[in-house]
């Protein structure tokens, strides 16, 4: 099992207003617009910076889908900035018939995901985003796993003609992959080569994950281990070629179990290729008030909780 080094820890929402601004120096196109969360969302060096493309619409969740689907007509690429439920939920209905519907150029960039928003508690934990969104079509859905993930997908979204979601968090987590790294949407990565199971993991996860990986390898388990951080559209050779590989499958994600990558990788394999697979993942359950790694524990969402599914899932597997 590879060895992941890391420096520091940072909130992946951090990565997110980096990458904007670093947007906001080079492409001229680019505007940016939140519903009374600048701070929140790391976009106030974009707002000090190019203030003239900054676009504080207030708590008005919708009229700022709005306005970006209208932007868009106009050639600019708007990025709107709210929590992750405000940015879904509050919003669905303008996101299907002014975004989604007619393909408009809109980067829905979302934070606060997952139980991982803590004490906000279950109002504001929203779990069934990807799900909502993934089901859109025209709708690319985008989990990025660290701060240095964040920046590079922000920064690629850009490029990408069509609506994106792009789900990001509050909590400090490792910074582990590349500053330099070339984010390509719908190409998984390999994180760790194996031969005994599969695990898919998206978001906060992929970090969880490497951890379980590391757990395993002292089992005498050798698992192979891909960062999907690209829901939407899957990268579906990466997974059949790992899943035909080893045999059994394990997805992990701070979701829920219904709609999320699981599900999405579920699919994929009843048509393609049918194997034992486990998801770690929230249980048909809304959220609550706690500490991120309070819930998360509780929740079924630590490196743990993916060895039992890793073990479980090879007792599944055809020998």
């Amino acid at each position: 099992m590879k060895d992941f080094p890391y420096t520091e820890s940072k909130d992946t929402r951090s990565g997110f207003g980096v990458g904007l601004h670093e947007l906001g120096k080079t492409n001229p196109n680019v505007v940016a617009l939140t519903a009374d969360l600048t701070g929140s969302l790391k976009m106030d060096a974009f707002k000090k910076d190019f203030p003239e493309r900054f676009f504080q619409v207030g708590i008005a969740e919708a009229n700022m889908m709005g306005l970006a689907a209208g932007m868009t007509i106009g050639g600019k690429i708007p990025f709107t900035g709210t929590f992750a439920n405000f940015s879904t939920g509050r919003v669905y209905d303008q996101i299907r018939q002014s975004i989604a519907y007619s393909g408009k150029n809109v980067k829905i960039c979302a934070s606060h995901a997952g139980v991982t928003l803590g004490e906000d508690g279950a109002t504001h934990q929203i779990l069934e985003d990807v799900g909502m969104m993934k089901m859109l079509p025209h709708m690319c859905v985008i989990n990025p796993c660290d701060f240095n993930q964040t920046k590079a997908a922000t920064i690629a979204i850009a490029d990408y003609e069509g609506p994106v979601y792009l789900r990001f968090g509050r909590p400090v987590v490792p910074n582990f992959t590349p500053a330099d790294q070339k984010f390509e949407i719908g190409k998984a990565v390999m994180l760790n080569e194996g031969a005994d199971v599969s695990i898919f993991a998206t978001g906060h996860l992929v970090w969880k994950a490497i951890l379980a990986g590391h757990i395993l390898a002292e089992k005498g388990i050798d698992v192979e281990i891909i960062n999907i951080h690209t829901i939407k559209p899957l990268d579906a050779q990466a997974i059949l070629t790992s899943a035909r590989k080893t045999r059994c499958v394990v997805t992990a994600e701070e979701h829920q179990m219904n709609g999320g990558l699981g599900d999405s990788v579920a699919q994929l394999l009843a048509r393609e290729e049918p194997l034992p697979l486990e998801m770690v993942a929230v249980n048909d359950s809304f959220g609550e008030s706690g500490t991120p790694d309070q819930l998360m524990e509780k929740y079924g969402l630590m490196e743990n909780d993916i060895v039992k599914a890793v073990e479980k899932v090879l007792a599944r597997k055809a020998k």
